[in-house]
């Protein structure tokens, strides 16, 4: 294929490292969040990280769209159908308006009932609920981010939508700090801030993305395009998006059913919890980011039909992620102490959060085992046995697993660290030897066979 809009020759390491980097700045704005709120208290920083686990939950069912949208488009792309692959790159813009506007409505008006039913301590509880509301505003921006920097991506231009959000989180940044914390005549606001100013890097977003669809695809929506639903795109779209959102809903639910236990132990371990989870972001990300890469070079791979280059990058990209990021798991819980006190100089939290730093080593070579095969298997049309195996592990070893551990037996927080890391390594083994086991095969040539004749 060539000519403008065409894309390259798919390689890994140039969609990684974009990609990672993407993902780190996600992380840093997140942190940098949790940071300022907590100069606020610990109370305020437990109301920002519970209020912003709620809205990613809900940003999980993008991945509906995301997730489908990926996979098609890349395999399309594979076959060299880039009319096919153009249509269903309008046909998520059009769905993401209503999901995005949909959840973002359901963030407005239940945000006190979502945060009670986490068992949200009370004095969190008035904090994060104003907090939650804001931040719903923004969820249409974001579900606009979302399907058009999927769409680049499937295009693999990583770089572009690094560029984009590289301004996007710089804004936000920019904006947070003297909207948060005050600056000249402007109040302090607190989390009230930080949302308005991720309100205007949003908006930036979107038409930063807009401005490359043209420049980079020669895509430019009309204004149907932004609500229409049109039913032949979206069944290819839903039949990969609908199980890989539910298997990431089912994950974000029993996550949250063991935030939940989080909140049973208290205040100082729900603000904890917060901190060390977004340390261990900035672990969980180069296995995130291979995962994402894996499935967009798997993609385009069974599309032209190279099942054994799809097995051998599949098998490179698992040595690569498991290496980097246990060494970084490691680097990071060595550097624990230091790390605990850019959020708190409370004592016993810092001490908590070393012991579960540690803990989560194991976690995130696991997790990057569970992303990268789980991410190939989706590229390869083998989307249902990953939801259906991985259901079940979650909610009896991380849903389950949190509450029997961690107030059961009464472990508390490294309870809950033990069953995540039992959740990932289980569902990782069970998609490897899905994966070994050649069971993803007949997938992958019954979507080559369907897409050669219009080739």
């Amino acid at each position: 294929m060539s000519g403008p809009g065409a894309a390259p020759r798919p390689r890994l390491l140039p969609l990684i490292w974009p990609l990672y980097l993407e993902l780190w700045l996600g992380v840093a704005v997140g942190i940098v969040g949790t940071a300022l709120a907590a100069r606020g208290g610990d109370a305020a920083g437990g109301a920002f990280a519970i209020a912003h686990q709620l809205a990613a939950m809900l940003f999980v069912l993008f991945r509906i769209i995301g997730a489908g949208a990926s996979v098609v488009l890349t395999q399309r792309l594979g076959a060299g159908q880039r009319d096919q692959a153009d249509a269903v790159a309008l046909a998520t813009l059009g769905a993401s308006t209503w999901l995005g506007g949909g959840t973002g409505l359901a963030c407005v008006l239940f945000a006190h009932p979502l945060l009670t039913l986490l068992n949200t301590p009370p004095e969190v509880l008035p904090l994060a609920a104003p907090f939650l509301r804001l931040l719903g505003a923004s969820l249409l921006l974001d579900a606009w981010n979302a399907s058009m920097a999927a769409v680049m991506r499937s295009h693999l231009r990583a770089r572009d939508t690094l560029m984009v959000i590289v301004a996007m989180h710089a804004t936000h940044l920019a904006l947070s700090l003297p909207l948060m914390l005050g600056w000249g005549p402007l109040p302090a606001w607190g989390l009230s801030g930080f949302a308005l100013a991720l309100l205007v890097s949003r908006a930036l977003g979107v038409g930063l993305h807009l401005l490359l669809w043209g420049r980079r695809l020669q895509l430019r929506p009309r204004a149907a395009d932004w609500w229409r639903l049109p039913r032949a795109e979206l069944a290819a779209v839903l039949h990969i998006g609908l199980p890989g959102a539910a298997e990431n809903i089912a994950w974000r639910l029993c996550f949250m059913a063991s935030l939940a236990v989080v909140g049973l132990l208290g205040a100082a371990a729900l603000a904890t919890h917060a901190y060390v989870m977004q340390v261990m972001m900035g672990v969980l990300l180069f296995g995130a980011a291979t995962g994402i890469a894996v499935e967009i070079v798997v993609g385009h791979l069974v599309g032209a039909g190279r099942l054994r280059e799809a097995d051998r990058l599949l098998r490179r990209a698992m040595g690569v992620g498991l290496a980097v990021s246990t060494g970084l798991a490691l680097a990071v819980a060595l550097a624990g102490p230091w790390l605990m006190r850019l959020f708190t100089r409370d004592e016993a939290i810092i001490a908590m959060g070393v012991r579960l730093l540690w803990l989560t080593v194991a976690v995130e070579s696991g997790r990057t085992f569970n992303l990268v095969v789980i991410n190939a298997l989706r590229a390869t049309g083998d989307a249902r046995y990953p939801v259906m195996a991985g259901t079940a592990s979650m909610l009896v070893v991380l849903a389950g697993g949190s509450w029997a551990l961690g107030i059961g037996l009464g472990w508390g927080l490294p309870g809950l660290w033990v069953a995540y890391a039992a959740d990932e390594w289980l569902r990782g083994l069970l998609m490897w030897r899905r994966w070994v086991r050649l069971r993803w095969v007949p997938y992958a040539r019954a979507t080559h066979r369907r897409l050669r004749p219009a080739a």
